[in-house]
């Protein structure tokens, strides 16, 4: 068993400090991919694309785009407010300007308080507690995040004046606006949800039906030998390379490294040197037992080779790709940097020779403490978590639709093993690696279908190259 340990230090180490405290705790590829059976519907699609960015909610994006289930309003005011204990106002969502903020706890604990009870009114009062408390219990201005904010930016949004290509991504392709996060919880089990349907802890190394469900601390397993006990990750449980490596289903998981290629390619780079380092919660797959014993570590690149990919029109099946801190979104990453390294990858693809042939899945791990109005459905008793933003790109997608259905991340694999599998599932009782799930995330009678955002009758539209760094939009009228 091999115990992966990332160091980290100097002004990382303490944004990731913060973020802890703000959490509550916190190809060479794979063999060729299987033809698909024949050419029709959604076996047009040969590469599907999920890039995932950090900690936004659907209304902090896209509460006010026309159409959507947006925050609500009364003659351009909002209805709806949460509570300040500081300053004893219920503060209403409010249009920002600011590129970078601190948003709110994220952890299991946090997601309870703002969903409290369905009232959803608890984001200010979480962000008051995390940053005092952050503060030693006295405001003060250091160290970085220990000062007092007289308006709470978990309640800012954001529109097309500050993020344009998202929204005018949102107005030519498909915008979700009842995607929920998978669980009510952090990074690193949304992650661990996105690629495997399910966050777990196992009590013995490689053993998956010693695993059970853990939202808090997912992976953590103690090992003892030689008389000697520590705590390691591993995830012995079955995630979706497992059946992608049976079924010669080639994938890639890309990890933005930060190296001076991508950084001219996405143009977020520029000035100092960044820091590029990738959390392990963005980079579960080498802990993942499955990875390792196919063999498939090599899968895990650069994002540079996703760039060399997408041009030589060799992008593999299924396709993941995580940010790094600097490009992330995650506060306080800018939120224009982010933006920018998504363009730059979606111009990629679309530049691409398999731009015909791929659906991008858009989309944010989790609500990272901002504000959102909607309450979240109930699934297995874990889940879902807070409503993130979500958008679906590709020749094939339906222009300016807005997507209500229900949905979270078990709709991408479900995607996945309807296009690659033949409907396959992660089932272990039928996918030949068992473990105590308690349920196949993909078959959850709640959940709605990505097949409702495309239309495959119709000639694939020509691709959309946006500014890497655009100037900002006009807002659409409601």
């Amino acid at each position: 068993m091999r115990a992966r340990v990332k160091r980290v230090g100097g002004a990382l180490a303490l944004v990731m400090l913060v973020a802890a405290t703000l959490a509550g705790t916190l190809l060479a590829s794979a063999p060729a991919g299987a033809a698909s059976p024949t050419n029709s519907g959604i076996h047009k699609i040969k590469h599907v694309v999920i890039i995932v960015q950090e900690n936004h909610s659907f209304d902090s994006y896209f509460g006010t785009f026309p159409g959507a289930d947006g925050i609500p309003m009364k003659d351009g005011v909002p209805t709806v407010c949460a509570p300040d204990p500081m300053t004893g106002i219920c503060v209403k969502p409010y249009h920002t300007t600011q590129d970078s903020a601190l948003g709110g706890p994220h952890g299991h604990a946090a997601a309870l308080a703002d969903i409290d009870g369905g009232r959803m009114d608890g984001f200010v009062r979480e962000q008051r507690q995390a940053l005092l408390s952050a503060c030693g219990g006295k405001w003060r201005r250091s160290p970085l995040y220990c000062v007092y904010e007289a308006v709470p930016d978990v309640m800012g949004y954001y529109d097309a004046s500050q993020i344009p290509n998202y929204w005018t991504y949102a107005e030519q392709f498909v915008l979700q606006d009842h995607l929920f996060s998978p669980d009510t919880s952090w990074t690193l089990p949304s992650h661990l949800y996105l690629v495997s349907g399910w966050a777990a802890s196992c009590t013995e190394i490689a053993e998956p039906m010693s695993c059970h469900t853990n939202l808090n601390n997912p992976g953590v397993t103690r090992v003892s030998t030689h008389g000697q006990s520590y705590l390691t990750l591993d995830y012995a449980w079955t995630d979706i390379t497992y059946l992608l490596y049976k079924n010669h289903v080639s994938w890639a998981y890309y990890v933005d490294d930060g190296s001076q290629s991508n950084c001219e390619a996405h143009g977020a780079c520029t000035g100092a040197k960044p820091d590029v380092a990738v959390p392990d919660g963005w980079d579960p797959m080498p802990e993942f037992d499955t990875v390792r014993e196919d063999h498939q570590l090599r899968n895990i690149q650069p994002t540079s080779a996703f760039f060399r990919a997408a041009k030589a029109g060799d992008l593999p099946s299924v396709s993941w790709l995580a940010p790094n801190l600097t490009v992330s979104e995650h506060p306080p990453a800018l939120v224009s940097a982010g933006e920018s390294y998504v363009t730059s990858l979606i111009n990629a693809i679309m530049e691409s020779p398999d731009w015909d042939s791929t659906a991008i899945f858009l989309t944010w791990d989790e609500w990272g403490g901002f504000y959102d109005h909607v309450v979240p459905p109930v699934v297995d008793g874990e889940g879902y978590g807070m409503r993130v933003p979500g958008l679906v790109i590709s020749p094939y997608a339906k222009k300016g639709f807005i997507d209500h259905q229900t949905l979270s991340f078990a709709a991408y694999l479900k995607f996945i093993e309807d296009d690659f599998l033949h409907g396959q599932r992660l089932n272990p009782e039928t996918d030949g690696r068992p473990d105590p799930r308690p349920d196949v995330r993909e078959d959850v009678p709640i959940l709605g279908n990505l097949l409702n955002d495309f239309d495959f009758h119709r000639k694939p539209r020509p691709p959309l190259i946006l500014p890497i760094h655009p100037k900002p939009g006009s807002v659409p009228r409601t």
